[in-house]
């Protein structure tokens, strides 16, 4: 006469089968992996503030000089940079680091260095152009390289102080570009109305567009 089996050993294997398809999802779907991500502490990120390149103006340079006009005859457009400055609603192009001309420039939320998508806030740092073309809507497009290696060390740094969900990701797509036709009072208002973008009146950023090239850095401050 066969033995019957103790309902414990039917759920001990009921349990271990359980536990092995669980095992087998978690691998195959890469949830081990997050989970023991999430479980082992990570070593605390430090990011290296990157070093000031740009000397702010200290007088204006506002004009109603064209930008090209106050460059010299057959400039090298390596030689130009721009510098933001969120506090002072200013960017300002430079010629082999000397200050040429500024222009009155909004953001969008100044409350701070953007850290995630949707945080509506400016990136600061050291950036590059990336690619340059006109807009059907804000006139020209000035593609920023955000986010670089410090954006995405800042970003992991605010998760990691919980200063941002863990869910948060990085966002990008930012740019300098102009206003809606006829828009030109949001720049006099200082109405801060991009999703974070740098804003210029429209013929700003149709000067400031013929000077730069893929490459040009931009430093923004606040």
């Amino acid at each position: 006469m066969l033995k019957r089996r103790s309902p414990t050993l039917y759920a001990a294997i009921i349990t271990v089968m359980g536990l092995g398809v669980i095992y087998f999802g978690a691998t195959r779907w890469g949830l081990l992996s997050a989970i023991l991500q999430r479980l082992t502490p990570a070593p605390r990120v430090v990011c290296t503030p990157d070093a000031r390149i740009h000397q702010a103006p200290t007088t204006s340079l506002k004009t109603d000089q064209t930008l090209e006009k106050q460059l010299p005859a057959n400039f090298d457009r390596s030689k130009v940079s721009l510098l933001i400055e969120k506090s002072q609603y200013r960017l300002t192009v430079y010629y082999n680091q000397k200050p040429i001309k500024s222009y009155a420039a909004v953001f969008g939320d100044l409350s701070g260095d953007k850290r995630r998508e949707g945080d509506r806030r400016t990136p600061e740092g050291i950036l590059k152009i990336r690619d340059k073309y006109p807009h059907p809507h804000w006139s020209k497009f000035l593609w920023l390289d955000y986010p670089n290696a410090q954006s995405q060390c800042k970003h992991d740094r605010a998760k990691q102080r919980g200063d941002i969900p863990w869910s948060s990701t990085i966002g990008g797509e930012v740019g300098i570009h102009g206003v809606p036709t006829g828009e030109d009072a949001l720049i006099d208002e200082r109405r801060n109305w991009t999703l974070g973008c740098p804003s210029l009146k429209t013929k700003d950023i149709n000067e400031v567009y013929e000077v730069v090239q893929v490459g040009t850095i931009v430093e923004i401050v606040n």
